[in-house]
């Protein structure tokens, strides 16, 4: 009988924080930009240079570690952690290992309708590295400093998740919070979020853990997911062939589905670690926890409960809306600005989901106002566009974010409403198809619609849909 194996999982997921400017200096945190502009001797690593904390980055690491239930070190300090990286300019990186920030932490996460607790070691802040770029028609490598000095949280999970769903489902609380918190944008493509796998598999029953190997370049949860099963089925297969796993960094080939070794697994000893000696301590005293704590926002949960509550929405409303922090602040915008929650709704499940998806977008890339939506939604109630016409409107908001009054004046889209001129139309229609008319006659109310269609084509959609209807009947019946 084969053996069972079971994958244990833990996750080190790196966070770039929304800060305006660096951990230890005043450059720029702004994503692109010419390589090596960002920059200045202390993100660059000079000698002589001297960090200087940003307040905000404390702020936002000690809001996701309440935010995920951790106690907080309201005694914390820097270390420096030794290595030698062409993109690591100072040969350290200022970090936290003896007194980290935030420890012992808890989310739950739920996976096909099971609720699980994915228990948090601790989250520490530090400083994330420069960026190597490899040139493949010259084979040189090339470093970019603009990300050296961005700053960071790592949230360290412990070993609870047994399979890539579990892991998913944990991403993505994490994200959802940390979103909501305003603290990162958490864009996978961009880097500001990125996570390695520690895994490792075990007899099903065996209490002692397997060797683990860490898993690198994961850049969206599909790959997580792909790199995690391919390296259980390796450890399996190694192991059944009785080989041993060996402590390693590996990183992953999305294309290829397969992992290279990048270089032995180090372990604390081997960074050389010892207290950051250009900083001092950072004391957070219970009136500035407060604070931090006061402003902890409605998370994603809170509001579900709020919405059906507060607006009766039905439950796939309300996990839609709540899937995205830009989504409920567009969707909570609209309210306030006196728009019928299920209008609004349905406009940002239906056609903004749509266009998302034609142009490729994440919710954090909408560029439109949640004024002009309302304006737009304000237009259709009046009936000075019909549902038709308002799709048209709503396309050019969704791309250009144009004033909808303005645009529905400057395309002459106003709905038709002189009885007279409609009327007009309609009898030429009903005129030259008299076999229509003729099946209308006998029953075939499909007619109705052939001719409704008729009337809306003439007028290229700018009928109003009531004022066909009643003039259809009466000229039909």
């Amino acid at each position: 009988m084969s053996r069972q194996y079971e994958t244990v999982i833990g996750l080190e997921v790196h966070v770039e924080l929304a800060t305006k400017t660096k951990i230890f200096c005043g450059c720029s945190t702004e994503f692109g930009g010419l390589p090596n502009t960002h920059t200045c001797p202390v993100c660059t690593g000079m000698p002589g240079s001297l960090p200087v904390l940003n307040k905000q980055v404390v702020e936002y690491a000690a809001a996701v570690g309440l935010a995920t239930n951790c106690t907080i070190t309201q005694n914390c300090k820097f270390d420096r952690k030794n290595y030698f990286y062409p993109d690591n300019p100072q040969n350290y990186q200022i970090s936290q290992l003896y007194y980290p920030i935030c420890r012992n932490g808890h989310v739950e996460i739920e996976v096909e309708g099971r609720k699980k607790t994915i228990g948090i070691h601790e989250i520490h802040m530090e400083e994330d590295a420069g960026k190597l770029i490899h040139d493949p028609a010259t084979g040189n490598s090339l470093v970019d400093f603009n990300r050296s000095g961005v700053p960071l949280i790592e949230i360290v999970s412990e070993p609870d998740m047994r399979s890539a769903e579990e892991v998913i489902a944990y991403l993505e609380k994490l994200r959802m919070m940390i979103q909501y918190l305003g603290a990162s944008d958490c864009k996978l493509q961009e880097g500001s979020m990125r996570a390695d796998v520690n895994i490792s598999v075990r007899e099903v029953g065996s209490e002692e853990f397997g060797t683990r190997t860490e898993m690198k370049n994961l850049n969206s949860f599909s790959a997580i997911a792909r790199a995690i099963e391919g390296e259980r089925e390796r450890q399996i297969d190694l192991i059944e062939e009785g080989g041993q796993v060996v402590q390693e960094t590996r990183r992953w080939d999305d294309e290829k589905e397969y992992s290279y070794p990048m270089r032995s697994k180090e372990d604390a000893q081997d960074y050389r670690y010892f207290p950051e000696p250009d900083l001092v301590p950072i004391i957070i005293s219970d009136e500035w926890l407060e604070e931090i704590r006061a402003r902890q926002p409605e998370f994603k949960d809170e509001k579900q409960a709020r919405y059906q509550e507060q607006f009766g929405l039905p439950e796939y409303d309300i996990e839609i809306l709540t899937s995205d922090k830009k989504l409920t602040d567009i969707f909570e915008r609209c309210i306030e600005l006196g728009a019928a929650p299920k209008e609004v709704s349905n406009w940002l499940m239906g056609d903004t989901m749509r266009l998302m998806k034609e142009c490729e977008m994440e919710a954090a890339d909408l560029q439109f106002s949640p004024e002009n939506l309302v304006k737009m939604i304000g237009l259709i109630e009046s009936g000075a566009i019909n549902r038709k016409v308002a799709k048209t409107v709503f396309e050019a908001i969704f791309k250009d974010d144009v004033e909808p009054e303005a645009y529905v004046e400057e395309k002459g889209l106003k709905t038709v409403n002189d009885e007279g001129a409609l009327r007009k139309v309609i009898e030429e229609i009903v005129a030259n198809n008299p076999k229509s008319v003729a099946d209308y006659k006998a029953g075939k109310k499909k007619a109705m619609g052939f001719f409704v269609g008729q009337t809306m084509r003439a007028m290229k959609g700018k009928a109003d849909p009531a004022m066909v209807n009643q003039i259809l009947s009466e000229l039909l019946d």
